[in-house]
């Protein structure tokens, strides 16, 4: 007797994902890497004539200088700093009890501890530290400036702005010279990358495995975080993940609402793993041994169209705003529910470029640039139609290469999503 044909849901249970052990490799060189981010800072600050930089956002602190110290904590309470000199020495300016974290980190030349001023520290002596702030940072400028008072600072709020000014120092954008500094990457900061690539998809292999009707959505993304975690990882920025009717329109984040056998979970991964780096993969699966329905197919097929077309386009030399005219069409029906993007940087985080659809740029958006060799981007697709019951979000990984692109991220499709022509 012939064996009985296998439903869509025992075939997509052998999809393998054999390749999801094994894949951590080789640790980057951290001395190497630290080296080569300093240098990147540097040169973009040398190209703006600027004496030196000021950072205060934990994924700059970390790429400045290597040391890092509570980095969610420290992304909502301003406790530390660095100061990078364009032609001098790297300062950092730690949390109380932290100034022995940055021990045995080469480029760091000097550790203070940190003169905190917003109002939590400082209460009503806000006005009164922020002067003392600016004025040791004054100190550093005069001895390692040259006579240059060009200063760039990521972060500032009025009180910090006003006392910097008043000690005759020009305020700059350092957002824009860390994400230009950050936006080529090293090879070790690709073995960082892939290292963090292969937590996220161990995390989605133990999602996959253990989805079953009745567990809820904070459980199910619950696994992706303990494996981050145990892999040394370090959080994840969103919680981007919703099952049936929240997964229209997106955005909705994960809840207690029970998982139901047939609904679409899709979710966004947004996951910072070892080394910092981050991994930036979106997948959706289906609850139970199911089959999928002919709609769900239909919105799945589509989304890994738009992935699929817009991957294509990537090369060397494109412009941003190519990419944005050529790229892949909603259909009407899903133009109102869109996705924020059709492709962004990824490094420390999500990180520029910012490639829109062009119906957005009336809103400001649009800008322009190069896709170069040695950039890692994002490729996204939201397909859920306005007033639909569902929703589908993929989401691929990519290098830039001299020649074309690298697919670093490699969790497979589902195959009892596919239409018969991806099969």
């Amino acid at each position: 007797m012939s064996p009985a044909p296998e439903s869509d849901a025992q075939a997509s249970s052998k999809t393998d994902l054999s390749f999801i052990t094994g894949r951590d490799g080789p640790a980057p060189d951290p001395i190497a890497l630290r080296a080569y981010r300093l240098t990147r800072l540097r040169a973009e600050l040398r190209a703006r004539d600027h004496a030196g930089l000021v950072v205060y956002d934990p994924i700059n602190i970390r790429y400045a200088t290597g040391a890092t110290n509570m980095q969610v904590w420290a992304l909502h309470n301003a406790v530390r700093y660095a100061f990078v000199s364009t032609d001098g020495p790297v300062v950092v300016f730690d949390f109380h009890g932290g100034l022995h974290l940055s021990n045995g980190i080469e480029i760091i030349d000097e550790v203070r501890p940190a003169l905190s001023w917003f109002y939590f520290i400082a209460g009503e002596h806000g006005p009164a530290r922020a002067t003392l702030w600016a004025q040791e940072i004054a100190e550093l400028l005069r001895a390692h400036g040259g006579g240059n008072r060009r200063l760039a600072i990521d972060k500032c709020d009025p009180l910090g702005a006003d006392a910097l000014r008043r000690e005759g120092i020009e305020i700059f954008d350092g957002q824009e010279v860390c994400e230009q500094a950050r936006l080529i990457k090293s090879p070790d900061e690709l073995i960082a990358m892939r290292r963090a690539l292969a937590v996220a998809e161990e995390g989605m292999a133990k999602m996959r495995a253990v989805l079953s009707p009745g567990m809820t959505e904070n459980e199910l993304w619950s696994h992706l975080h303990q494996i981050n975690i145990a892999r040394g990882g370090e959080w994840i920025e969103t919680r981007l993940l919703a099952s049936g009717r929240r997964t229209n329109p997106w955005f909705q984040e994960c809840s207690d609402k029970p998982i139901a056998a047939g609904e679409l979970v899709s979710f966004d991964t947004d996951l910072i793993g070892p080394d910092g780096l981050c991994a930036d993969i979106s997948r959706s699966f289906l609850c139970g041994e199911v089959a999928a329905t002919v709609e769900q197919k239909r919105l799945y097929g589509l989304a890994r169209e738009q992935i699929e077309t817009n991957i294509a386009l990537l090369r060397p030399g494109l412009r941003f705003s190519e990419l944005a005219e050529r790229s892949w069409r909603l259909p009407e029906s899903c133009k109102p529910n869109r996705y924020s993007v059709i492709a962004h940087g990824v490094g420390l985080c999500d990180e520029y470029p910012h490639c829109g659809y062009v119906e957005d740029n009336d809103r400001g958006g649009g800008y322009d640039g190069v896709f170069s060799p040695g950039m890692t981007i994002c490729i996204e697709s939201y397909i859920g139609e306005e007033g639909g019951a569902e929703g589908v979000k993929l989401e691929e990984q990519l290098l830039i290469t001299e020649s074309g692109i690298e697919r670093l991220s490699r969790f497979p499709y589902e195959e009892t999503l596919m239409p018969s022509r991806w099969l």
